[in-house]
């Protein structure tokens, strides 16, 4: 979704000096439905192309779900610096998804510094749940 948030996230991060690749409403040719453009974005995270991804809808949360169906990819709905820090450490979070609908430019900016200033954990319970949720095959019911 082409939205005022979603381009200041574009000049955001450049601004920042990272790389970005845009899919979705803001990439020329592309379907501009955000499930296909997370899925795409997730796509490259989990194939090496991208090292993270950042993924947006409306409220975030579809975006979240459509991310979370490619495997390897870890995406967390950060509202919040803090909660942003916490999906790093604590769930090796490779995917960033945001709301563009509640996310406002000073609280975009917290986010992505709590995101990009944390890294996974090392403490050894942390790295076994992280390596637990890694392991889980979505396709068993029941198990």
């Amino acid at each position: 979704m082409d939205t005022p948030v979603a381009r200041a996230l574009l000049e955001e991060l450049r601004r920042r000096g990272h790389e970005t690749v845009a899919h979705g409403a803001l990439a020329e040719g592309e379907r501009a439905d955000w499930a296909w453009a997370c899925e795409r974005t997730a796509r490259d995270v989990a194939v090496g192309d991208a090292e993270q991804g950042i993924v947006c809808c409306w409220t975030g949360t579809g975006a979240s779900i459509a991310a979370n169906k490619v495997a390897g990819v870890r995406a967390a709905l950060c509202a919040d610096a803090e909660t942003a820090r916490g999906a790093r450490t604590w769930n090796d979070a490779n995917v960033l998804a945001i709301s563009l609908r509640s996310t406002s430019q000073p609280v975009l900016e917290e986010i992505l510094d709590g995101w990009f200033a944390t890294g996974p954990s090392d403490d050894p319970t942390d790295r076994a749940n992280i390596d637990h949720v890694a392991d889980i095959d979505a396709s068993r019911v029941g198990g």
